[in-house]
């Protein structure tokens, strides 16, 4: 026992690790902690797009198609426009600003981005919610000021309402003045759609021409299909 005693008595102390090492196993300490931080938050990402993706497919089965009438009287179905983006307004030829303000923005946004070829095509839609004044001759008159490819689309009074209610939108005419004139309160939301058909954002009137760009811009980088 005593021989044991003094064996580890004349043991030498472990000596401490050079600072280098030390700092290389904090290091790789701390590397593995990033990256199980980071794999951590790519499934978290994932778990989100899978749960937005199903969100969406819910929304699909609730938008159901129209059947609407271009400028030029043909007849137009929102599966019409399945595989191409989409960025869609509903308002009124008589609008006195909001509408024409909101198109600007479109068109801005439109004209930009069609610009970079890299990007695919863009279908810009103007969906009337008056169809007692703004017919195919009013649509064409309204639009030539605005992008010279969108489209506006009108119809029966009871097609405009199918329309707007397969995007909740709101609509309602006020009452009319003593020359018949009106206007109609109503959503002032421009719609993005992907080539799936569904909605993928929406767009209130404080969205500038520019970030509206972006974020179409960001949508087509970061679009995957639904399976």
């Amino acid at each position: 026992m005593l021989r044991s005693l003094l064996s580890r008595l004349r043991r030498p102390e472990p000596r401490p690790l050079p600072l280098w090492q030390r700092a290389l196993v904090a290091g790789a300490g701390a590397g593995a902690a990033a990256g199980a931080w980071l794999w951590l938050r790519q499934r978290r990402e994932r778990q989100r797009q899978r749960r937005r993706r199903e969100a969406l497919r819910e929304l699909a089965l609730a938008q159901g198609d129209f059947a609407l009438r271009d400028q030029s009287g043909a007849a137009r179905a929102k599966s019409d426009f399945r595989g191409q983006w989409v960025l869609l307004y509903f308002g009124f030829t008589h609008c006195p600003d909001v509408c024409p303000a909101a198109l600007e923005r479109l068109s801005r946004a439109v004209a930009a981005l069609e610009r970079d070829p890299a990007l695919p095509p863009l279908q810009p839609l103007f969906v009337t919610v008056d169809p007692e004044r703004d017919d195919e001759a009013a649509l064409q008159r309204y639009l030539r000021d605005f992008h010279p490819r969108l489209l506006g689309l009108t119809g029966t009074a009871e097609e405009v309402r199918a329309a707007a209610a397969a995007f909740r939108v709101y609509a309602s005419a006020g009452p009319r003045d003593a020359d018949g004139d009106y206007i109609v309160d109503h959503s002032v939301l421009i719609y993005l759609l992907g080539p799936d058909g569904l909605f993928l954002d929406c767009y209130g009137s404080s969205k500038s021409a520019e970030e509206l760009e972006r974020s179409v811009r960001r949508h087509m980088h970061t679009y995957q299909p639904l399976q």
